[in-house]
Formats: C-alpha cells, sequence, structure tokens
C-alpha cells in the first residue's frame, strides 16, 4: 500500500532511526531488548499458568490480571521482534501496511491497560470498602462483560485512530520516524497533510485515556480512607498489601506514559523515546515480578506450579 502526494510519487515504506546510530550500542541494545523480551513473555507466561492451575486464585482479581498478563505479552511481541528482526537483517525500514498494523494493536494493548488497570482498582475497592457485598457485586458475568466490553472499545478506539492516519498524505522526502516503531505522533509530524482532524481525535483518546486513571485516583482515595479507619495496625498492613502490587504497576505505567503524551505532537523529543522504553517495554517485564514478589498468594501458586513441574520431569 501506498500514500501519494501531489506530483503522483508515495511512500510504500518507512525508515525506523532506531534509539542510536552508534554500531556498538546497537548491539548493546539488541542483546537488552532480546533479554528484556523473552523473560518478559515468560513471567507473565509463568503467571497465566500460575492462576490458571491454582482453584484458590480463580477471583475476579486474578482474572483480570491473566488479561493484563496476556496484553503485557501482546503488547512487546507487537514491538521487540521487529526491532530485533532489523537489527539482524540490517535495514530499518518498515512497509506501510506494517507500520499501520503495528500502530493499530500498539494503540490498542495501550488502551486495554488502562481499562484492565481500572478494572482492577475498582475490585479492590469494593472488596476494601464493601467487603460483605463483593461477591454480590463483582459477579462472574460482571468480569467477563467488563473484559469484553473493554476489548472491544480498546479494540474501535485503535481502528478510528487507525483509519484516521490512513488518510494522510506522506512524502517520500520526509519518512523517518526517530524511534524503534511507528508511533502514531511521530506519524503526524512527518505528513504532508493537514492533521488537524486527527490531532483533535488525539486529544479525545486523552479524555478517554485519563478516565480510567481518574477511576484509579477515586477508587485509591477511597480504599485509603476506609484503610485508614481500621483500628489495628495489622489489619491496615493487611488491607494495604492486598492492593500495593496493583498500585505498584499503576504508577510505572501512568508515571511515564502521562508524561510523554499529554502534549502537542511537535514537541517530541528525544529524551521521551527514551522514556517511552519504560512503558513499552520495562514495564510489561517489571509486572510480574511486582505481582509475584508482593503478593503471598502468588508466591503460593508459583511454588506449587514449579514444584509439579519438577515431579512430572
Amino acid at each position: 500500500m501506498s500514500r501519494g502526494k501531489d506530483n503522483g510519487t508515495g511512500v510504500t515504506e518507512f525508515l525506523l532511526l532506531g534509539l542510536t546510530g552508534d554500531p556498538e550500542q546497537q548491539r548493546i541494545l539488541f542483546w537488552l531488548f532480546l533479554c528484556t523480551y523473552l523473560v518478559t513473555v515468560a513471567g507473565n507466561t509463568l503467571i497465566i499458568l500460575a492462576i490458571g492451575s491454582d482453584p484458590r486464585l480463580h477471583t475476579p482479581m486474578y482474572f483480570f490480571l491473566t488479561n493484563l498478563s496476556f496484553v503485557d505479552i501482546c503488547f512487546t511481541t507487537n514491538l521487540i521482534p521487529k526491532l530485533l528482526v532489523n537489527h539482524i537483517a540490517g535495514t530499518w525500514t518498515i512497509s506501510y501496511p506494517h507500520c499501520l498494523t503495528q500502530m493499530y494493536f500498539l494503540i490498542s494493548f495501550a488502551n486495554l491497560d488502562t481499562f484492565l488497570l481500572a478494572a482492577m482498582a475498582l475490585d479492590r475497592y469494593v472488596a476494601i470498602c464493601k467487603p460483605l457485598q463483593y461477591y454480590a457485586i463483582i459477579t462472574p458475568q460482571l468480569c467477563r462483560g467488563l473484559t469484553t466490553l473493554v476489548w472491544t472499545c480498546s479494540g474501535l478506539i485503535s481502528l478510528v485512530h487507525t483509519l484516521l492516519m490512513n488518510r494522510l498524505t506522506f512524502c517520500s522526502c520526509a519518512r523517518e520516524i526517530s524511534h524503534f516503531y511507528c508511533d502514531a505522533y511521530l506519524l503526524m509530524k512527518i505528513a504532508c497533510s493537514d492533521t488537524r482532524v486527527n490531532q483533535h481525535v488525539f486529544l479525545g483518546a486523552v479524555v478517554l485515556f485519563v478516565a480510567p486513571s481518574a477511576l484509579i485516583v477515586v477508587s485509591y482515595m477511597c480504599i485509603a480512607a476506609a484503610v485508614l479507619q481500621i483500628p489495628s495496625t495489622p489489619g491496615r498492613r493487611k488491607a494495604f498489601s492486598t492492593c500495593s502490587s496493583h498500585l505498584s504497576v499503576v504508577i510505572v505505567f501512568y508515571g511515564t506514559i502521562l508524561g510523554v503524551y499529554i502534549r502537542p505532537p511537535n514537541s517530541f523529543s528525544a529524551q521521551d523515546t527514551v522514556a517511552t522504553i519504560m512503558y513499552t517495554v520495562v514495564t510489561p517485564m517489571l509486572n510480574p515480578f511486582i505481582y509475584s514478589l508482593r503478593n503471598q498468594d502468588m508466591k503460593k501458586a508459583m511454588g506449587s506450579l514449579f514444584s509439579r513441574s519438577s515431579k512430572s520431569s
């Protein structure tokens, strides 16, 4: 697929400039990204297997965590393998259809992360603030319905952005993307046609992106108020420990992505390129460690999984 410009020529591929042009640094980054990707896939797969094999973890919170782990695997798989292949092949180009496909899944999985984190915050709010009504409110039907809704909404939101990007014209003289993947902001920046509609839609997307974070903030404000009313210190510590893992993931995820993207596209800088590595590569890798090291139930489930594996071998 190509996009034409006024004189009839078009762009069939883009050039990804990556993070550095230094060959030695590129080799180091190749091994870092490869190791990070393998750890991310292995760690999140272990979480999914541990939850699936332990009946004690067949609860709403871990149902959402399973979805989050699966999304994290897909999120990094959408980006890292292409970077590794480019390095091995010695070419940094990406075809126009592949670029839009990568952008579609990037936006979709990023939105899924935000919606799932909000659903998990809601789950923790009900568990701590309304414990007697928890199983009446957070039913399996509600969990499945919420999950179906967030997957559908994320796909539709991403589809709108991708279709709007597809209508833009890209000139052959400006096909370089200062990133290691197809970022929507940077694609708008190098477009030769009017991007005002895209920018307005992205402003609306920011509102949709912030809405789940507002729900998370309100949920944790209510949780904090409820925890402070618990008379005993051990009781407060136990209540807080049930949501500390989730809160840690929220802080890491939103602390990087909000600082990068809630600004006009023309202000994107090289420092922002490095910062995006945090939420596209590092955060999906950290999630399994945060949930397994800070959660006693996950530790037991992991131990049982490894124990069964060792016995079977």
